[in-house]
Formats: C-alpha cells, structure tokens, sequence
C-alpha cells in the first residue's frame, strides 16, 4: 500500500490552492483544515500513518502556507469556511470526517453547518471551543485588544503588533514542559514566519481580530452539536495555555457521548504524541466507517 504524501495543487475560485493529500482515491475521507499561525505542514507525519485504510486531504488556507494570497479574499472564518466548501465540492468530496484543530475548529465547524450530511464524524484536538466560560487564560490576552477605546482600527493595528516571530514561537510552545519543548522543531515557526509577507501579516491581524465576532457565533455551533451530535473523538493535550483540560470536557455538554482522551502533550499533540493519537484515531475510523 503506498502511504506516501502527494503535493498538489488546484485553483479554487481565484485561489492557487496547495494542498496535501495521502491514501487510496476512493477510500473514506478524512479532511484536514490546519490550525494557526501553521498550514497543512502540520499533518505531514499524521498522513501516512493512516493512509493505508483512508484518503487524507490537507489544504492551505489562502494566505497561509503554499496557497495564494489575494487583495479581496473574505480573511474571516466565514470566508474560510465558504471557500473550504469550494475545495471539498472540486475535490468532489460527499462526505467526510473532519478534524478540528485550533482556528481550523471554527472554519471545519462552519463547514459542517452548512451540510450536516456530509460529516461522518469529527476528531476534535486542541480546536477552539464554542463555550465561554472554558477559555483558557491565553485568550485573556487577545480580549485585551477588545477594550482599547471604540476604535477597531485601534484594536486591529494591536492584532497587527503581535504578528512577530517571537509570538509564532510561542504558540507553538505554548504551556507545555521543558522536556516536551524539545521535541517541537523549530522548523514550525521558522518556516512560517519566512513565509510571512507583509500583506500576510495584515492576513493574519484580521483573522485575530475576527476572534472578537466569533464569540458571537458560538450558540450556533453549539447550536449543530445538539442537534447532530455527529460521532466525536475529542484527543487534548491539556499544556495548553488557550485550550486546557476544562476546554476538552465542555463539548460534553453538548456531546454526552463522545470519546474522550486526555494526553500528556499540549496545542500540537501531531508533534509530541504522535503515535498515541494514531492509536486513538485508528480504531475511531474503524467503529464509524
């Protein structure tokens, strides 16, 4: 079985879309919308680890990773969403199960909303939460911008000062211990922050401020949860500044059912605990194929 990573590209609408992809043509679909400030270079060891049994696709977001940056994109997790839907109905994708991790939780859940028949089931790893009161004490730090005077220019260009090396660095670091911190390669923030251009960097300012109308549309993602309940593996890693083990247990309000696993790891488990996720995926996929 050839369990090797494909690298391809696609035009989807007016963007040059690079994305990742792994495992049989027709086998089950698993997508991979990333999380930030990385792209679909974050599933690379995750891929072939599955792909003897399924189809895993991992695409950049427009101005992230090897995808295309435009002047009139939507940079909001609703634009994200809509142009996702774009890919998955090019690659002729019907259904799928999605895995949602960081602000890939909010753009993969949107997706999901639009049609709830298409999600076989959803992995959930360190992604964004819908509940407000389980944030982590990292997002203290975002809301901050919130409060400066009535100016959203103000805030934005705030959103904008943080977009440095140095903070790239640190998410991916983000609250786990000394020992761990090892096995997480610089090459995550090196290699996105050479990627990042100025325009990219207003990219990203917009996304950070969009946290602020997200929360806003947190009842109607919880909203799906109960009414779907779609089959839910929820894996967290919970050295996690913005989403620790509290964030991992509020779904089950909502999902009662779903399977839960709390590892020794942080944000990026597909770094420091890899094969323990594979061995929880694996058996997920099994039970819901």
């Amino acid at each position: 079985m050839d369990t090797r990573v494909r690298h391809s590209r696609v035009q989807t609408g007016q963007v040059d879309t690079f994305y990742r992809e792994a495992g049989p043509e027709h086998a089950p679909v698993v997508l991979l919308p990333h999380g930030y400030p990385c792209s679909s270079y974050e599933f690379r060891n995750l891929m072939p680890r599955l792909a003897d049994k399924w189809r895993l696709i991992a695409p950049d977001y427009p101005g992230f990773g090897y995808s295309g940056t435009l002047d009139d994109f939507d940079y909001s997790f609703d634009g994200y969403a809509r142009w996702l839907d774009q890919f998955v109905q090019q690659l002729k994708i019907e259904r799928f199960v999605i895995y949602l991790h960081d602000f890939g939780s909010p753009i993969g859940a949107r997706l999901a909303i639009m049609r709830p028949e298409r999600v076989v089931a959803q992995i959930i790893q360190n992604g964004d939460i819908p509940y407000e009161d389980a944030l982590g004490p990292k997002y203290a730090d975002i809301e901050k911008a919130w409060s400066l005077p009535d100016n959203e220019m103000h805030a934005a260009a705030a959103m904008r000062e943080a977009v440095t090396e140095e903070n790239f660095r640190d998410e991916f670091l983000n609250d786990i211990r000394e020992e761990l911190a090892d096995l997480v390669p610089p090459d995550l923030w090196q290699l996105h922050w050479l990627q990042m251009t100025e325009r990219r960097k207003d990219v990203t300012a917009d996304i950070l401020f969009g946290l602020k109308a997200n929360r806003q549309w947190f009842p109607e993602h919880r909203k799906y949860l109960q009414q779907h309940r779609p089959p839910t593996l929820i894996v967290r890693g919970p050295q996690d500044h913005y989403m620790p083990e509290g964030s991992a247990r509020a779904y089950l309000r909502d999902l009662p059912d779903a399977e839960l696993h709390l590892l020794d790891g942080g944000h990026w488990l597909l770094e420091t605990n890899l094969e323990e996720v594979v061995s929880l995926i694996r058996p997920f996929l099994d039970r819901i194929e």
